[in-house]
């Protein structure tokens, strides 16, 4: 079963946001970015794409 994110449909805190460009410029993958904010990958996908971020993909 998928994992709950009890902040669903929360907006972006700054800090956030901020943790989101750093951890993207490291290389991080998209499913530890998720973890790490606790939000959905989803969320966070697109959130990366609205501020021209790109993330490591896995193989």
């Amino acid at each position: 079963m998928a994992e709950r994110f009890e902040r669903h449909r929360q907006p972006w805190r700054q800090d956030e946001v901020q943790k989101l460009h750093t951890l993207a410029k490291k290389g991080m993958p998209l499913k530890a970015i998720a973890k790490a904010l606790t939000r959905s990958e989803e969320s966070v996908k697109e959130r990366a794409k609205a501020d021209g971020l790109s993330i490591a993909k896995l193989h």
